[in-house]
């Protein structure tokens, strides 16, 4: 493997390689970029999840992963909760303990999220005892979750017409862990890529766009998905092939592993709201900070974006629910000019039923700019427009949400916003212990600490 960015042409045998890539992936052969990469994803997730433990869909399904998903000689401890479950169910609450706060990372070709699904099932590998697992080790098994994912949502969406969820392929991610960490033969990890292919669910992600529920991006039943899929396979249950790696028309896209790296070009969010609503947050907030406003100035607020954004939240221009304000255009945008900020607070009760956010609301307009939407996914854009009290209209520029590759957040930034999420809920002196720990991975120590605390119950 090098750390080349090229692409190759397809390889001959497409189930074969990425077999071989599952199983010899090892630390040496990762660039030192990507180390560093797969520990801010790491700390990303972890400070997500914390949050998430908070939430009414996390109780709920850790409640259920403990109750109709235990398992009685194979099981996990559930991320920031510590009851177990089977390894399957750990993995579930988990993935749906960090689906429940829209803040983790994602991949803009995928249109979703790979390590929502592939950090709980790696821990719920681990901590079932599948082997002796170093930090080096970790961080190398995080990494293959993230190639494995992201190339199996690129392969989806590029060969099925509706758009599915995220764990319709997040899934093969989970599935790719599972093998390597349960050493399975290249037939049988063929047979759980396919297993997590098929099981995945196909969940419908406009309906959830349109009419916001726990539903999410289907990321719990992914991991849940991928990690049954191994079990299945390691006992016999075949489900090969994977059309998303072994069909003609994907191959293409299975050939650099090893060579580009695509966890490389995830992004970091720095609001924890969908991805296609942080164009117009940062437009607005620039717009705030050039030009000094308050939001009580506002008489009429103007949002153009691509179709896909524009639809957010549309059947709910009100939402009641941390869910609904999640998967919506307006309540962000207006949130930030109120509170300055669009962070997790503007996320509790007492900031959905703010007056002053509720008045922005009914003067927003959402309008589609189709020169946007001709650049969606690749490029995802807004425009706001705001028109104050005194007669003046301030347009912003064509603006790009922050975190991307092309426009990263730093170190500090990704750091304030770990302890944002996760102070409140663990402490200062946890957090600073995590954050400590994931940035030493790597040293080869064992990792047993750091699981501790990120299983044990806050």
């Amino acid at each position: 493997m090098n750390d080349g960015r090229d692409d190759r042409s397809a390889s001959s045998d497409a189930p074969a390689h990425a077999a071989s890539f599952i199983h010899e992936l090892a630390w040496a052969d990762l660039p030192a970029d990507v180390v560093l990469q797969a520990r801010r994803c790491l700390l990303d997730l972890v400070g997500v999840a914390a949050a998430g433990s908070r939430t009414r869909s996390a109780q709920l399904a850790t409640g259920y992963a403990v109750e109709q998903l235990g398992g009685s000689t194979r099981s996990a401890r559930i991320l920031f909760d510590g009851r177990r479950a089977g390894l399957a169910g750990a993995a579930f609450a988990g993935a749906t303990t960090i689906d429940a706060v829209d803040a983790h990372d994602g991949h803009p070709l995928t249109k979703g999220h790979v390590g929502v699904a592939a950090l709980p099932a790696l821990l719920a590998f681990i901590d079932g005892g599948a082997v002796a697992c170093d930090g080096r080790e970790l961080l190398a098994s995080l990494v293959l979750g993230y190639e494995i994912g992201t190339r199996a949502g690129m392969a989806l969406h590029g060969t099925v017409a509706d758009y599915h969820c995220s764990g319709a392929w997040n899934a093969l991610a989970a599935a790719a862990i599972g093998a390597r960490l349960l050493r399975l033969d290249a037939a049988t990890t063929r047979h759980a890529l396919g297993v997590a292919e098929y099981f995945g669910p196909r969940g419908q992600m406009l309906r959830v766009c349109d009419h916001p529920t726990m539903l999410k991006d289907g990321s719990g039943w992914g991991a849940q998905a991928g990690v049954s899929a191994v079990l299945l396979a390691q006992a016999g249950f075949t489900g090969a092939p994977a059309l998303t790696v072994e069909a003609m028309q994907t191959r293409a896209l299975w050939s650099d592993l090893g060579m580009r790296w695509r966890i490389r070009e995830q992004y970091f969010k720095p609001h924890p709201v969908c991805r296609w609503a942080q164009p117009a947050i940062e437009a607005a907030l620039q717009l705030r900070r050039q030009h000094g406003f308050a939001a009580d100035e506002v008489t009429h607020l103007r949002i153009e974006s691509f179709a896909e954004a524009v639809a957010l939240g549309s059947r709910c221009p009100r939402p009641a629910t941390t869910d609904e304000a999640q998967y919506s255009i307006t309540y962000p945008v207006a949130a930030a000019l109120v509170f300055g900020a669009m962070d997790a607070s503007a996320l509790e009760p007492a900031a959905l039923g703010d007056a002053r956010v509720a008045r922005l609301l009914g003067a927003t307009s959402l309008v589609e700019a189709p020169e946007l939407s001709r650049r969606f996914p690749a490029e995802r854009l807004a425009r706001v427009r705001v028109t104050l009290a005194d007669g003046r209209t301030l347009a912003s520029v064509d603006t790009v949400a922050r975190g991307s590759a092309e426009n990263p957040l730093d170190d500090a930034e990704l750091h304030d916003k770990f302890h944002a999420l996760a102070t409140p809920v663990i402490g200062r002196e946890r957090a600073q212990r995590l954050q400590a720990q994931v940035a030493r991975l790597g040293e080869a120590q064992p990792v047993a600490g750091l699981l501790t605390d990120l299983l044990r119950a806050p």
